[in-house]
């Protein structure tokens, strides 16, 4: 019999609004971690009183408390509070590994659709559903591609986190993991099915400080990450027709071109940043569907 475990890891601060929800739907699984661990990096308001809650009832659900940084941190932020999690843990007892947000709404069946889809293809490395957002009372989906799993509730294979070398620690960590993976023979996958649409209780690409704030942040990470200019271009295009309608895409080239005029740094993998450039122009000549299985085709299939 196939080892189904999954370790599960949230990094959170200030969540009191939302992780009920998220707590519940997780209750409600019908797959359940093995151990969800919930790193609270220095809540101020009624989370660490939450926690302590659902941690009494459920013993597949552990808090570890990591010293308060002072402020909320996106990008590099989360990275460094799911590392510390990651590291007081014995994760690689676990054949997958999950990072998820406590802003989301699971359906029942959620992690036991994507590790039946894992344990079918043992080229699938990383993987998730769909955001939805409600907007004007009806739910609406963020339009994410199939070819990345996204970033909120991202689950891996143990082997292929490995081989990625893990997360860099920096804005995008979550689309350079697929195309690590995608780089070296692995599948990144998201779906959009009933069973794997999850409502996202919190805007993608907000911030602390402002929408606009976020959309800069995730345009000048798209430059980190080595995207290629009409690519991206292309997709601040498409945004546009998204509240803020326009303006947020604006903001988004704003951070991209904004971090060339100044020389910033770069991600320090050029290999990978030419595998991404070259795969996001056949993309744009060829469509999502057929850049992703020409990728794959080329690649080389994972050792078993």
């Amino acid at each position: 019999m196939s080892d189904r475990r999954y370790l599960v890891i949230s990094p959170c601060r200030n969540e009191a609004q939302y992780m009920r929800r998220t707590l519940d739907s997780m209750v409600a699984q019908t797959h359940r971690p093995a151990l969800w661990a919930i790193i609270d990096d220095g809540s101020s308001d009624e989370t660490p009183d939450i926690l302590a809650e659902y941690a009494t009832e459920h013993d597949w659900i552990r808090v570890i408390t990591k010293p308060d940084r002072g402020k909320r941190a996106v990008g590099p932020g989360v990275v460094e509070t799911f590392y510390f999690g990651l590291d007081a843990l014995d994760w690689q007892d676990f054949p997958y590994l999950c990072k998820l947000d406590l802003d989301l709404d699971l359906p029942p069946r959620y992690f036991e659709e994507l590790i039946d889809r894992m344990e079918a293809d043992p080229r699938i490395g990383t993987c998730s559903g769909k955001p939805y957002i409600r907007r004007n009372g009806a739910l609406v989906s963020e339009r994410k591609s199939d070819d990345m799993s996204v970033g909120m509730t991202k689950l891996w294979r143990r082997e292929c986190f490995l081989e990625i070398g893990g997360l860099v620690r920096q804005v995008m960590w979550d689309a350079i993991d697929c195309h690590k993976a995608r780089q070296l023979g692995w599948r990144a996958l998201s779906w959009d099915t009933p069973d794997l649409r999850f409502e996202h209780l919190r805007p993608m690409g907000s911030s602390q400080t402002s929408i606009y704030t976020g959309r800069r942040r995730h345009g000048f990470g798209q430059y980190f990450m080595g995207t290629d200019p009409f690519y991206f271009f292309a997709t601040a295009v498409f945004r546009a027709v998204e509240p803020p309608y326009i303006l947020g895409s604006l903001a988004s080239l704003q951070g991209y071109f904004g971090a060339w005029l100044k020389g910033e740094k770069r991600h320090d993998d050029p290999e990978l940043r030419s595998f991404i450039r070259a795969y996001q122009r056949r993309t744009l000549i060829a469509g999502r569907a057929r850049a992703m299985a020409e990728a794959e085709a080329r690649a080389v299939a994972p050792k078993s």
